[in-house]
């Protein structure tokens, strides 16, 4: 951790999330508009979030930014057969976190899907092998809040040979005590759409 209207999801990457080329069947999903009071007065869980159970979240994984980070990797990576760890992705994402994936189709026109998380883990889940690594890393924050421009790498094997690569945006809140991850969205790269020198290693 898909939706789009009713097709064929675009090339995209994030092995139980974060699914890649025509792996999951598409769905479509309304947008839903929030007031200024739900703004104004915090975060509320929507009917149906999920909230994690267990041993989560790690401090490891929600102390510093780039443990959220190494975490948000970690969780998608996994070998075949292998579950992928639901209940710890949860602990890095806001109850009202939104994941957003972007691509383009056969014809090359823009797609989107925009899912919460609930929703992104029933359309990920399942498949063989995969490992997902981060390349190169750009951070802005001012104040609680920071967005970060992660490029990553994915393959079915541990640490490859690369078989993608793409960038997320990742959207996070510190809340005084931890970070948590609001939402993120990524594209994928593709004959047309290279990855900038910027965002890769060296850049």
């Amino acid at each position: 951790m898909d939706v789009r209207p009713r097709a064929e999801r675009p090339a995209t990457t994030h092995g139980f999330g974060r699914p890649r080329a025509g792996r999951f069947p598409r769905r479509a999903f309304a947008c839903t508009a929030f007031g200024f009071g739900l703004a104004l007065c915090g975060w509320v869980a929507p009917a149906g979030a999920q909230t994690p159970t267990g041993p989560f979240p790690l401090e490891v994984d929600v102390a510093t930014l780039d443990g959220i980070i190494a975490a948000y990797y970690d969780v998608v990576s996994h070998a075949a057969g292998e579950p992928i760890q639901v209940e710890r992705d949860r602990s890095l994402h806001h109850p009202d976190a939104r994941a957003i994936i972007t691509g383009a189709d056969a014809e090359g026109s823009p797609t989107i899907a925009n899912m919460s998380l609930a929703e992104y883990h029933e359309s990920a889940a399942g498949g063989g092998a995969f490992y997902e690594w981060e390349l190169h890393r750009v951070v802005r924050r001012f104040g609680n809040m920071a967005d970060v421009w992660s490029t990553y790498a994915y393959s079915d094997t541990r640490l490859g040979p690369e078989q993608g690569r793409g960038i997320n945006s990742i959207q996070l809140y510190w809340d005084g005590d931890r970070w948590w991850i609001t939402g993120w969205i990524f594209d994928n790269e593709r004959p047309g759409n290279a990855i900038p020198p910027e965002y890769l290693p060296g850049g």
